[in-house]
C-alpha cells in the first residue's frame, strides 16, 4: 500500500518532503484523494545525492512531468449543488511545469549569449570576449591550433 507523509522539518534535506513543500503537495491526510504522489514515487524520482541546484530542479521537472500527465485526464463537472473544478489543478501544474521548463532552457550558455555579454551598457564600450579563436596558439606552432 502507498504511504503519504510529509514532515515540514525535513525541508531543506533535498528529499520527499523538499520535493512536497516545493511542488504544494502536502496535504498528505487525504492520501491518494488530495496528494499528487505517493512517497513511493517521489523517492523513486529522488536519487541518494543530488549534485547540484539545476540537478535538483531537472529532478522536480520530472516530478512535474509526471503529476502533469497524472492530472491531465481530469476534467470539472458538478453534482447538484456541489461543483469540482478538476480541471483548475490540472492547469496549475502545467503551468509550473512550463515555467520551469523555460527557466531551465534559459540557463544554457549559446554563443549569442556570449556576444551580448561582451557589450557593457554602463559604458557603452565593447569588450572583447574572454574566449576567442586561436588562443592556444604559440608562435612555435605558427597559429596553428594544439
Amino acid at each position: 500500500m502507498a504511504a503519504y507523509t510529509y514532515d515540514p522539518t525535513k525541508i531543506r534535506d533535498e528529499g520527499k518532503d523538499q520535493m512536497r513543500f516545493e511542488l504544494g503537495d502536502t496535504m498528505v491526510e487525504g492520501g491518494v484523494a488530495t496528494c499528487a504522489l505517493c512517497d513511493e514515487e517521489y523517492t523513486a524520482l529522488i536519487p541518494d545525492r543530488i549534485l547540484s541546484k539545476r540537478h535538483w530542479k531537472k529532478i522536480k521537472l520530472s516530478c512535474l512531468e509526471s503529476i502533469m500527465r497524472r492530472f491531465a485526464y481530469e476534467s470539472d463537472h458538478k453534482v447538484g449543488p456541489a461543483e469540482f473544478k478538476l480541471h483548475d489543478r490540472a492547469v496549475l501544474w502545467k503551468n509550473m511545469y512550463d515555467e520551469l521548463a523555460a527557466e531551465l532552457s534559459k540557463t544554457a550558455v549559446s554563443s549569442d549569449a556570449l556576444l551580448s555579454m561582451a557589450f557593457n551598457p554602463q559604458t557603452g564600450s565593447i569588450t572583447p570576449p574572454y574566449f576567442y579563436n586561436g588562443m592556444m596558439s604559440h608562435e612555435e606552432a605558427e597559429g596553428k591550433d594544439i
